[in-house]
């Protein structure tokens, strides 16, 4: 008996699960993305908006569900794009059949998630035409010429990163600084690119390095800053420490330029890190005018540097955390005598005077008793000024000398790249052959705690090195203030007490020691 096949049609759109015969409405959104960093780009963008309104209403036998949109946003990472991400959700809700977009590069530059959406839509019904590239997702062929299309933009990006990074590294090279203007505090940008001073802006700049260097804390600072109603350089009315301290430390405020402080590491995901001599830094003196002076900027880089190996800092004035019992080791407080009368005075004493029922004998001191001191002790270092400094800088090249430590840092560092490269090397090893479990764990296991030893070593010697950084920069703080004093003192001077002042030690009225950052002692 002959066989009799009989080939019955598909019906149903294996796709969107619909009859084929059915004249359904296709309800169609479309997708522009530019960047609007450009005037022409601005111009492409609403020529796109247009297009595409225009297109989809056209047609009758679609229905306009919307334009959705991205400006300035990059294509290498969906995160951050709002239009692009609330499109795919209405999609997946099933509000849209159909996507409408420029081409793939407009679409997505990552392979990986571009090929991620298109699938994700395609399990839904929902289809997606690039009019560039003339390409239906739902077509049989569609997936892989989206791989190709998607690869190649994929390849266009790292190939515009690197064109991008090579510009800016040439920049820097040449001396020549970038900054986000808007969100800087105290510059502008000029015609040409250059730093000018805002001087309205300025003021405030001026403040924080004052008020810092008078004692006063990053928080309180910032607390003054919010209460006075000064705007933070991101244009908020509340100040955070942090913003405080950012300032404070930014080379910039007194002419320089550090460049290249971090750098994109993966033009995909576009992050921003720190550089940690991962790719090169320069350093450029002089690059503008400051708004502070370097004798400043450096003052308060000594005085961070201290507060930072102090327990604890009251940060409250000019003598914060910087005059200490000679009986119990606490620091000397302020407190205020006849706060609501005209004998009104503001004297320090030991914070454990009554504390635990033990007194301390040592006195309090005011603050015109310890200026007046101040003074006779600074002028004892002024008298014997060139002695001092010669002492000093021998001293300096003695105790902050890095050299040896250098020599270590750097065979640190070659062993923990050998040792890390010999890791991966029996990882590599390990997924090509079938090694026996038990003795690769063994030997990953002890190269492991070769690599936590070796960089325990490294962080030691590093952290030693650092130490001696901070101590060359007291140092030289404390050489520049003796450098410029002509003669002796006669008025008190904040600055001068700031860059000269390690710790005040009060034993008795007649024995209090000024302990300056050179590490020289003046009993008065």
């Amino acid at each position: 008996m002959a066989k009799t096949i009989t080939r019955i049609p598909a019906s149903v759109n294996r796709y969107t699960a619909k009859p084929i015969a059915e004249k359904t409405k296709r309800r169609v959104a479309g997708y522009a993305r530019v960047s609007t960093e450009h005037e022409e780009q601005a111009t492409s963008y609403e020529a796109q908006m247009d297009y595409y309104t225009n297109y989809i209403t056209s047609r009758d036998d679609w229905i306009f569900v919307g334009m959705y949109s991205d400006e300035g946003i990059t294509a290498t990472n969906t995160k951050r794009r709002e239009g692009f991400n609330q499109m795919i959700e209405d999609a997946l809700a099933g509000k849209i059949d159909l996507i409408i977009t420029k081409s793939v590069s407009r679409f997505a530059r990552n392979t990986v998630d571009s090929l991620t959406t298109v699938r994700e839509l395609k399990e839904k019904g929902v289809e997606i035409y690039f009019e560039k590239e003339n390409i239906w997702t739902l077509d049989a062929k569609g997936e892989l010429l989206i791989t190709i299309m998607s690869s190649l933009a994929q390849e266009e990006s790292r190939s515009i990163s690197e064109n991008t990074t090579w510009g800016k590294r040439k920049m820097f090279a040449d001396g020549r600084a970038s900054i986000g203007f808007k969100h800087f505090l105290g510059y502008e940008r000029g015609p040409n690119g250059e730093f000018i001073i805002n001087e309205e802006q300025a003021v405030t700049v001026r403040y924080i390095y004052k008020r810092y260097l008078e004692g006063y804390s990053t928080y309180k600072i910032a607390c003054e800053l919010t209460e006075m109603g000064v705007k933070t350089p991101a244009g908020k009315d509340k100040w955070h420490p942090s913003s405080v301290m950012s300032i404070l430390q930014n080379e910039k405020y007194k002419g320089d330029a550090l460049l290249q402080k971090t750098f994109t590491k993966d033009f995909l995901t576009h992050k921003l890190v720190v550089n940690k001599g991962e790719v090169p830094q320069y350093y450029v003196e002089g690059h503008h005018e400051g708004i502070v002076t370097a004798d400043q900027f450096d003052q308060v880089q000594a005085e961070i540097l201290r507060r930072k190996g102090m327990q604890k800092y009251s940060g409250v004035g000019l003598f914060s955390s910087i005059i200490k019992c000679g009986e119990c080791g606490s620091w000397y407080g302020a407190k205020v005598w006849h706060s609501n009368d005209k004998y009104r005075k503001v004297i320090y004493r030991c914070n454990n005077k009554y504390a635990d029922g033990c007194k301390c004998k040592t006195p309090h001191i005011n603050e015109d008793e310890l200026k007046e001191l101040f003074i006779k002790a600074a002028n004892e270092l002024f008298s014997e000024r060139e002695e001092i400094l010669a002492n000093t800088k021998v001293m300096m090249e003695m105790v902050c000398e890095t050299d040896s430590l250098d020599r270590d840092l750097q065979d640190s560092i070659t062993e923990l790249n050998v040792i890390s490269e010999q890791m991966q090397i029996a990882i590599a090893e390990n997924s090509r052959v079938a090694l026996d479990q038990d003795e690769y764990e063994k030997r990953y296991a002890e190269l492991t705690a070769r690599y936590e030893k070796a960089k325990a070593k490294y962080d030691d010697i590093a952290e030693q090195i650092e130490s001696k950084k901070a101590k060359r920069e007291l140092f030289k703080g404390f050489i520049r203030t003796l450098e410029k004093q002509d003669g002796l003192m006669e008025d008190f001077d904040a600055g001068i007490w700031s860059s000269l002042v390690q710790e005040v030690i009060v034993k008795t009225k007649d024995d209090i020691r000024f302990i300056f950052k050179n590490g020289f002692e003046v009993r008065v």
